[in-house]
């Protein structure tokens, strides 16, 4: 059974467990006054060929600094000069490693809108939302939504940094698409708080990284590169072509996963994230080819090669991800770390067993 995970006053989760000597020295460096070390660089080096996990998790608690960070993290070390070395080390090997994966990328502004059409086309590598939709249990939903938790409990603060770094159409069309995602005003019909009802449909912890500890390094990578564009103002070419296939290959999965949970018993409230991004994305899709990528090439056409890299970057992280999801439930194993179930369930909740009618 994974360990309970601390939380603090505020609703954010602790430090999770290390993976490796990078996350070891990473976490104790946070848990000290950055007072005290002003001057302090951890003695991080990041090894070739080290076991992804820990770079990848040491990675995410940087980039954590700047969202909800964690209690036992002073604020001040999110500019801390030691940490944000660490994170400029671990995100040049990332970079590195992700055009690696996705391989060289030359499009035009002519060509790069019908590039990412494309992809979104493309189809290619394997379906978690046909998979759930045809054969998922309980157990599978449940896992789906832990891995998931990483980013859609903070859904839209990594591609929000891209706004202040566009002007004119494609600002204007990146700001529409993000305020649905926050509930135009409503709190409540902001997708993170939807997401977070749906974890407590299935009887998941909503805090924020209270599963941590559970998650591989594909989730962790997964949203790492959306911090990763989003927090670089070179890369808002990469982060608006993440964005725009985001929302152009968004509709037929969530009508997908909605349907699972419907046939799993999920009842309608803890639906209601997948079917608000249903409804969202058929005008978003739109919204970010003809106004956020067509705004942003007409006033910057260099970026173009890096509006499509964004968007490959995004298919070729969610193809590994997916695989190893898939993967695992071939096998009959678990997705998650340590190959158990999520280790905590909410009181007074009765899990719904697998099959029964929406």
């Amino acid at each position: 059974m994974p360990k309970e995970t601390a939380v603090g006053a505020a609703g954010r989760a602790g430090l999770p467990e290390p993976r490796g000597p990078l996350t070891e020295q990473l976490f104790a460096l946070l848990r000290q006054d950055p007072d005290r070390c002003r001057h302090r660089r951890p003695g991080l080096v990041v090894v070739d060929g080290a076991a992804e996990d820990d770079p990848q998790l040491a990675l995410y608690a940087c980039y954590e600094l700047h969202y909800l960070g964690f209690p036992e993290a002073d604020a001040a070390w999110e500019w801390h000069p030691g940490v944000l070395e660490v994170r400029r080390r671990l995100e040049a090997r990332a970079e590195e490693e992700l055009h690696a994966r996705v391989g060289p990328v030359h499009s035009t502004p002519g060509e790069a809108i019908h590039d990412l059409w494309d992809l979104a086309r493309g189809g290619d590598g394997p379906s978690l939302s046909a998979w759930l939709e045809q054969h998922g249990t309980m157990e599978h939903a449940r896992e789906l939504a832990v891995h998931r938790s990483a980013y859609q409990l903070k859904e839209a603060d990594p591609h929000t940094w891209g706004i202040p770094r566009l002007r004119g159409r494609a600002k204007a069309a990146m700001v529409a698409i993000q305020a649905d995602e926050y509930g135009l005003g409503d709190p409540a019909e902001g997708h993170a708080t939807l997401f977070a009802r749906t974890m407590e449909a299935l009887q998941l912890d909503p805090t924020p990284n209270h599963y941590l500890d559970e998650l591989p390094s594909e989730p962790l990578w997964a949203t790492n590169v959306i911090s990763l564009f989003g927090l670089h103002r070179r890369l808002r070419g990469a982060l608006v072509g993440h964005l725009a296939l985001f929302e152009m290959t968004s509709v037929g999965p969530m009508a997908r996963y909605d349907r699972a949970m419907g046939r799993l018993g999920v009842a309608a409230a803890g639906r209601r994230f997948y079917r608000a991004h249903v409804e969202a994305d058929r005008l978003h899709q739109h919204l970010a080819t003809d106004g956020m990528v067509a705004g942003l090439l007409a006033e910057e056409p260099e970026l173009a090669s890096d509006v499509v890299f964004g968007a490959r970057a995004l298919t070729t992280v969610e193809t590994g991800f997916s695989a190893h999801v898939l993967g695992r439930w071939a096998g009959g194993r678990c997705s998650l770390r340590g190959g158990s179930a999520p280790g905590h369930v909410l009181p007074g909740h009765v899990l719904v067993p697998a099959g029964l009618p929406g």
